[in-house]
């Protein structure tokens, strides 16, 4: 019988089970627990649907139904993120007089958390409370889980403040959830007070609570901090991994500190911590932040040697440190060799590879990487579309600029302060003041926010033109937050 159970395929109907079961309910009756452990046994392969007309069939036929088969039922629910079942099931026990008890709402709230409704979770919470039915760590673990992973910070902390008045001692799993929903909120300074706060709470901290307050300093650029907490750890006898290190490279990279990031890189060996793909892009972005396209480079081209697949990360990282090296020739190679080694570049890759065609005043190959992108299915955003921009007007081909900016509504991508400016700039290299100053006045039209440097590539496009009054008139314009600014220039 319980094979049969298992073999049903999609959504079987009420009539589809009971004929399965129908002569084992009589055994039932005589003995509830047997139930039970089909039940079970449905919950363990996520089959909430069945588990639920087993449980109708055994009502129908008035077997004994308590609160062991209907807390496994909504378990089934649970393992098979069926939020819906599971609140039916549970709001229907009292009708039955067959009271809930702390599992079937744990049963429940687990429900509820797979499926993103935290609202539903922090409800049912709620609702123990007022039933007296004492919640636990795994009660309120899954309502701070679901709230963290909604990216609801604040209800994490206030629930992790209110948990002793609930007669609940947050645990490390609390901990660490809330420390990891303040590091995705960037609140790094809330994340190590509460990773600072576990002795006082009798918690010992763990891999995972440095791990995420790593990623908290990662995240706000904090590498002294990181790198504080990282040396910590192997007095407080907690294992580093490749996570950990990872986090504290990508610090020092956003924070430009590529010696520090390169120097973590390497004692990863020595601590028999493996070095991964991330660990190698981290470094690579950490070089092309600090200007170092040769080691970023090096670093590229090691990984296959260390059985690393570089991926579309590592490229536009190592592309982007040839762009702003200046180094267009290498950029334009590393792209050209992405096929080869099976990688698809994607539009972060080509607007960095355009852009160093910018830098290398190469328009036409800007614009051959441009509309070569659809054919590598990789539409152009508003960055490829500017760098290109940038490269035609920069060279004197204004109306070439001209025509990349009509035509991004087409490609479906939205012209923006960047676009605008740089086909002002063309504009004002080729004395079109006519021009420049209607695309200032279509910026206004589509409320794109023209700043300081827009106002002044204009100016100096009426000036250029000997349109002394415009120039003047333009000026008094400028939004009073720019005046100060554009005074600077």
């Amino acid at each position: 019988m319980l094979q049969q159970l298992l073999d049903l395929r999609g959504t079987p109907s009420q009539h589809e089970v009971l004929q399965i079961i129908d002569v084992d309910l009589h055994a039932w009756r005589a003995n509830p627990a047997r139930a039970t452990v089909v039940l079970s046994a449905l919950a363990k392969h996520q089959l909430p649907c069945v588990a639920t007309h087993v449980l109708t069939s055994m009502l129908s036929r008035r077997v004994e139904v308590n609160v062991f088969h209907y807390t496994t039922a909504i378990s089934a629910c649970d393992k098979g993120r069926q939020w819906q079942l599971a609140l039916s099931l549970l709001s229907s026990m009292p009708d039955m007089s067959v009271i809930p008890n702390r599992i079937s709402y744990n049963a429940a709230i687990g429900a509820c958390s797979k499926c993103g409704q935290w609202n539903l979770a922090l409800l049912l919470l709620s609702d123990m409370c007022d039933l007296r039915v004492v919640p636990n760590e795994i009660s309120c673990n899954l309502v701070l889980s679901s709230c963290s992973k909604a990216g609801q910070s604040e209800l994490v902390l206030s629930l992790l403040s209110r948990m002793p008045g609930m007669n609940v001692a947050p645990d490390g799993v609390s901990y660490n959830v809330a420390i990891s929903a303040s590091a995705k909120a960037g609140q790094w300074q809330m994340s190590l007070s509460l990773l600072s706060s576990t002795p006082e709470a009798r918690v010992t901290a763990d891999k995972i609570s440095y791990s995420a307050a790593i990623s908290a300093c990662e995240r706000g650029a904090e590498w002294q901090q990181a790198l504080r907490l990282l040396s910590s750890m192997p007095d407080l006898r907690i294992v580093q991994d490749e996570i950990i290190f990872n986090a504290a490279i990508s610090a020092c990279s956003k924070s430009g500190q590529w010696p520090l990031a390169l120097s973590l890189l390497g004692s990863m060996p020595k601590m028999t911590v493996i070095q991964d793909a991330i660990s190698y892009n981290a470094a690579i972005s950490a070089c092309e932040k600090g200007g170092q396209w040769q080691l970023a480079l090096s670093l590229l081209s090691s990984m296959p040697e260390l059985r690393m697949t570089p991926d579309a990360i590592s490229y536009s990282s190592a592309i982007s440190a040839c762009e702003k090296g200046g180094q267009w020739q290498l950029a334009l190679s590393l792209l050209s060799d992405m096929p080869d080694m099976r990688v698809m570049p994607d539009k972060i890759t080509y607007s960095a590879v355009i852009s160093g065609c910018e830098k290398g005043r190469q328009w036409q190959l800007a614009l051959s990487l441009l509309n070569s992108m659809p054919d590598m299915r990789t539409m152009p955003d508003e960055i490829s579309f500017s760098a290109a921009i940038s490269a035609c007007g920069n060279e004197g081909q204004w109306q070439l600029a001209l025509g990349l900016l009509s035509s991004m509504p087409d490609m479906a991508v939205i012209p923006d302060e960047i676009s605008y400016q740089a086909t002002i700039s063309a504009c004002t290299i080729a004395v079109q003041w006519q021009l420049a100053l209607i695309l200032l006045k279509t910026m206004s039209d589509t409320r794109v926010i023209a700043d300081v440097i827009t106002y002044s590539s204009v100016i100096t496009a009426c000036e250029k033109g000997g349109q002394w009054k415009l120039a003047l008139s333009l000026l008094s314009t400028i939004p009073d937050p720019l005046v100060s600014s554009f005074k600077k220039t």
